[in-house]
């Protein structure tokens, strides 16, 4: 194939890789998730990696692809499937509009990107996904787009709204937002603000100096069979390829390039006037870079006095029930509570990289990003938030879009018996006592009928009574409860998920005369 042919199929297949995971993330009718998540997200290598390890999905095999392609041609991931890479292409073009961007070749940063790739690996060999939550590139561009570009979305969607009533069309419907998670909020604000100015600046330095896919697929892109080139022969060294080379890893000088650092642009294959730079087989070993023995004892120190530091604070928080004024009874949730369908909190814990796919799909928006309902190791990963809403009975959208395996896919009828929690009931911070007035807001919420009304016979009034067989920790009962500052009723977390009984249903007999005329 043509070397510029090469560059429009890299060009076409990224940006179709790009769009289609934007529109996921961006739907505003939580309808395209469920139909395409599963194949526009098949390739992104951690999630399917963490996918392929969970119990019942070995189908998930998108990784294994990505490494096969690696080792046929190199890091063709960073630049074709990768959508926070194409995101980095997007912003180097369009600086490249206003000021010209001409690139030179630097040496590799090998302590950095691979202390980095092993503080990744240890974390997640001692059970934590905090490595990869913070930098997995897929991760970032997911709460990029959820936490920066959906609000915004959601803004002009409803305006739009509200502009086709005044004409009386009714064909779009309002979008209902919730508020913006202060910390995910910032936190994307600062990788989406790093990964700008190095790409402005840099090229693809985030690639290959942060990012742990690209240092992993780079490491493999040293054996790869087909590996770009100089024919020395041919090279006139104009030094064009390395102008625009966004890796820096092109040395026209000494005709070399660091094919660990290439993402496969194909940028210098486009604009070389003698075709001298071009796919060789890679037989031929170039001598590796060499590492920085004392750099390396020392990151290793560093790594271990990390973790002895944050030791403490992997401890779950405990997560406090919301405040509103009328009530007196404390009430401490000791767990946070994971998504229907995620097992266990240590399974969820261990599978999510906070993509944040889940927060942005869900349509009561009753999954939010936590901060230390976990504890440090699980920071942003989703939680359900029964302050800001609740968990539809019959709905099961997180499970179907979760490209990692932290939430398992469920059919509607088996996910209405997993029981997340259990709700409790606080007495002395019910209104029915506290205030001697009618309420059963938690029972007229609960999908399940586990809170159902009773006859308190000291007060005469009716009280909420708990049957825990049958409660799923759904939380509508909490979100419903109108008490204040604490709930009169709230969900325990299970740690172990578990499976509830299903409800009884109560079927109403009628006896219909036949024989009785209407009377109109």
């Amino acid at each position: 194939m043509k070397p510029k042919r090469l560059k429009k199929m890299r060009v076409i297949i990224s940006l179709f890789f790009f769009v289609a995971i934007g529109l996921i993330f961006l739907d505003l009718s939580f309808s395209i998730p469920e139909i395409a998540s599963d194949y526009v997200i098949f390739f992104q290598f951690l999630p399917s990696l963490l996918k392929f390890l969970s119990p019942g999905t070995v189908a998930a095999s998108g990784f294994i692809v990505v490494i096969g392609l690696t080792l046929v041609f190199g890091r063709v991931y960073c630049s074709f499937l990768c959508p926070l890479g194409v995101l980095q292409d997007i912003m180097m073009y369009t600086r490249n509009k206003i000021h010209k961007i001409q690139f030179t070749y630097k040496s590799p940063h090998n302590t950095v990107r691979y202390g980095i790739l092993i503080l990744v690996v240890l974390s997640a060999i001692t059970g934590s996904v905090i490595g990869l939550t913070a930098i997995d590139p897929y991760s970032n561009f997911g709460r990029i787009l959820t936490h920066l570009v959906k609000p915004v979305a959601v803004l002009l969607s409803n305006i739009l709204v509200f502009m086709l009533e005044k004409i009386n069309l009714y064909a779009v419907s309002p979008t209902e937002f919730k508020g913006i998670a202060f910390f995910p909020f910032i936190f994307s604000v600062l990788i989406f603000s790093l990964i700008q100015y190095m790409a402005c600046q840099n090229g693809r330095l985030y690639c290959n100096t942060i990012c742990p896919v690209g240092t992993f697929l780079g490491f493999l892109s040293r054996v790869s069979l087909l590996k770009i080139r100089f024919k020395p022969a041919e090279c006139i060294r104009c030094k064009a390829c390395e102008r625009v080379c966004k890796s820096g890893c092109i040395n026209a000088d000494n005709m070399s390039v660091d094919f660990s650092r290439c993402i496969a642009c194909y940028n210098c294959l486009e604009v070389c006037p003698t075709s001298a730079v071009g796919y060789q087989w890679g037989f031929r070993k170039n001598k590796p870079p060499v590492l920085n023995d004392t750099g390396k004892r020392k990151f290793i120190l560093q790594a271990v006095t990390f973790f002895l530091t944050i030791a403490p604070f992997t401890v779950s928080a405990r997560q406090p029930i919301e405040r509103y004024k009328d009530s007196t009874v404390p009430v401490i949730r000791k767990n946070a509570i994971s998504p229907p369908g995620s097992l266990s909190l240590k399974n969820f814990n261990n599978k999510c990289t906070a993509c944040h796919l889940c927060v942005s799909a869900c349509p009561t928006q009753v999954l939010q990003p936590s901060f230390l309902e976990y504890g440090f190791r699980g920071i942003m990963q989703p939680r359900m938030d029964y302050k800001t809403s609740y968990c539809n009975y019959d709905c099961v959208i997180c499970s179907n879009v979760c490209p990692t395996g932290a939430i398992l896919t469920q059919h509607p009828e088996g996910k209405k018996l997993i029981q997340i929690g259990k709700a409790a009931f606080v007495k002395e911070n019910c209104v029915v006592y506290t205030h001697k007035t009618d309420c059963g807001a938690c029972a007229e919420h609960c999908p399940t009928k586990a809170v159902r009304m009773v006859l308190d016979k000291k007060i005469k009034k009716r009280v909420p009574e708990i049957d825990e067989n049958i409660c799923v920790g759904c939380g509508a009962c909490e979100f419903a409860c109108p008490t204040k500052p604490y709930k009169a009723i709230y969900v325990k977390s299970n740690p172990i998920h578990s499976v509830a009984r299903k409800p009884k249903e109560n079927k109403i007999k009628e006896k219909v005369d036949l024989k009785e005329k209407f009377p109109f």
